[in-house]
Parts: C-alpha cells; structure tokens; sequence
C-alpha cells in the first residue's frame, strides 16, 4: 500500500529566488526551475524547419539556449555549442557521454557526465573552469537556487545523493542521502528543492542548510522529475501513474492512470493553469486536469512518448519515437502541426521568443520557426 508522510512543516523563504523565467531564452532543462515546461511565447501554426546540424554522434540530451547560442551534449561525450543561426561554435570533450540537457548559470554552462563528473565551462569559449565528481553516474541534468549572496548549482547522481556545488569552485556544499538512483533533475520553487529517485520517494530538501525537510512515500520507482505549481508537485512513476501531491494538506491530491494498459511515465510533466500534459510509454500523450487528475483529452502517436512537452500558450509541442514533432490544441488535443524527422525522438524542445530547437536521437539539432 502507498503510503505518504511528512516528517516537518515546510520551511519557506520570501526572499529566496529558485526560478528562473523563460523568456527570449531557455536557459535550463524545462525553461525554468519548476520544470513545468511552460511560456508564454506563440508558436507559429506551420512552422518551418530552419536549419538542421549533424553532431555525428547519437544523443539523449535535450537542448537549451542562452544569448544566441544553443548547447546540448551527446553519447560520444561532447558539449556543443551551435549559434542559433546553424553554426557550430565550439566543443568540449568531457570524456564520457552527455546523456542530459546542460544548464546556463551566469558565464557558465553547466552538464554532468556518465563517468560522475559535474563539469562547468565559460559557455563563450567551451573552456573548463571546474569540475566536481560524484561516485556515479548523472543522468539528470542540473538546477540552481540563489538567496542573498548565497547560490548553489544541485544535481542527481547514481551515488545515492544529490548534490550541491558552488557555481563559482564547483565546491560541495552540502548533499542529501537517498536509498537508491536519483536519476532526474531536482525541481526548484518557494523555497523547495523536491526530487524524486529510484527508491520511490518523493524528498523536500531546504536549498540553504541542505536538510531534508519532508518525504513523500509514492512506493514505485520515480523514472523522471517532479514538475512544481504553487503548493503542488505533479509526477510520474515507472508503472504509469500520475500524481499531484498537494504540499500544503500534506496529502497525495489525486492519482490518474492511462485509460488503457499504460506504459512507464519517463517524462515530466508540463502544467499551465488548469492542465497537466503528460507523454506516456504507451504512444498517447495526456492532458488531465491539475486540480482533480480528471482527464480531458488524449492523443495517440506511432511511438513511445519519452520526452517531456511544453506548453506555449494554446498550444503544446512534443515529439515522438514515431520520428514527428508534433503541435496540438491545448483545449481538445486536436493536432495542428507535424513534421517527420526521419529519427527516433526522445529529447524534450527548448523554445524561444523566435524558434523552437529539438534534439532527434541520431544527434542532429533542428530549428524551427517562420
């Protein structure tokens, strides 16, 4: 039987600032800290494929953009850089492969390897300014929280900890002990670092002292990474439930299951007002209502859904392993738009003011727009 407890109240910050807004950028994995995959910027309704760039190596990485340039890493172990007119600046051998999206800090982009390394570059030149090791692998990519003078960069790691760095040394500050994998990325919002891992728990970590405030037992392997909304976390487990945790009643709020046999949930959920869009392993995409988990729509694909939508406005953009990318209404999930790649797509879109970037998993970058 699941069974959910809080250990203490949470603790909260007024004053501390965990999220960072997606605006003419997308800085980070989901385009802000919540990870809720949302903004406000329109997607055209016919989009044209702009460029493309061949890596020559296969990737699992999602892109992310900051000041004109995109970066993302692939299986052969490099961090690119590539403008976002199509032309690759500069790379960065990390030695072992880049399996998730990098983040943008300051001067500094930073990514995690699968040999355990957390490595930070000056993301105008590609060159190493440090370099952290866990025990483990990262398979997650990283966030950051900044209170006053104090900021911290923290990620997963196969180790059984996450971790918790200086952005300016790469220094350990603190890290917090889990019972298995913590193979996601840490969410981030009012105060709350929450994250989930192979031991089925749901952990509420205080971003400054590094304690672990509160525990949320979900019982099944947590594949992916909670997104964040107000008072509540919305997430997925490997046997394709859904949940909206409500941190304020200290209650699981809802449970919601694909209406069919489902399939594994390895993606994150995106939420704006009251939906909740979330890829499922079964080849259908869902949204379900974020205050009840009562479903309004699904739509089918040709292939398994893994990465993770976003919501722009009226719209939401996802791809399949089908090889499309596709756009749907938001109101009925009724398609507007779809491309064929010619590749398994497992990656998650980063999106701008001007175009919308996606990785396909024989390492090309795709940009999209007018």
């Amino acid at each position: 039987m699941r069974y959910l407890y809080f250990s203490a109240v949470l603790l909260f910050y007024s004053c501390l600032a965990v999220s960072q807004k997606a605006g003419i950028d997308w800085p980070l994995f989901r385009g802000s800290s919540d990870l809720a995959g949302k903004t406000e910027h329109i997607l055209p309704s016919s989009p044209k494929l702009l460029w493309s760039v061949t890596t020559g190596a296969r990737t699992k990485s999602s892109p992310v953009v900051s000041n004109g340039i995109v970066y993302f890493g692939n299986d052969k172990g490099s961090l690119i850089a590539v403008s976002t007119g199509g032309s690759v600046k500069w790379k960065y051998d990390a030695g072992s492969p880049v399996e998730a999206a990098p983040l943008v800090s300051g001067n500094k982009v930073i990514f995690g390897t699968t040999d355990g390394e957390l490595i930070a570059l000056d993301k105008a030149s590609g060159k190493i300014i440090w370099k952290y090791a866990t025990e483990n692998q990262i398979s997650g990519s990283a966030n950051v929280w900044s209170v006053g003078n104090s900021s911290g960069i923290v990620v997963g790691s196969y180790d059984y900890y996450l971790h918790c760095v200086s952005p300016e040394s790469g220094k350990l500050l603190w890290k917090v002990e889990t019972d298995n994998y913590v193979n996601g990325t840490p969410a981030l919002l009012n105060g709350r670092i929450v994250f989930g891992g192979c031991d089925g728990i749901l952990r509420v970590v205080d971003p400054v002292s590094g304690k672990q405030k509160d525990t949320v037992n979900i019982g099944i392997y947590i594949a992916s990474s909670p997104s964040l909304a107000g008072d509540m976390a919305v997430l997925g487990d490997y046997e394709g439930t859904l949940y909206g945790v409500n941190f304020a009643s200290r209650k699981i709020k809802w449970r919601a299951s694909a209406p069919e046999e489902g399939g594994s949930i390895l993606a994150i959920p995106a939420i704006a007002g009251d939906n909740v869009v979330i890829g499922n392993e079964d080849k259908s995409i869902y949204c379900f209502s974020f205050s009840s988990g009562a479903l309004k729509w699904k739509f089918r694909s040709n292939g398994r859904i893994t990465g993770s939508a976003v919501i722009s406005s009226s719209k939401v953009l996802f791809a399949s392993t089908d090889g499309y990318v596709y756009i749907l209404n938001l109101a009925d999930g009724k398609k507007i738009w779809s491309f064929n790649t010619g590749s398994s797509i497992g990656s998650s879109p980063a999106l701008t003011d001007r175009a919308f970037y996606i990785l396909t998993d024989d390492g090309r970058l795709l940009a999209f727009g007018n």
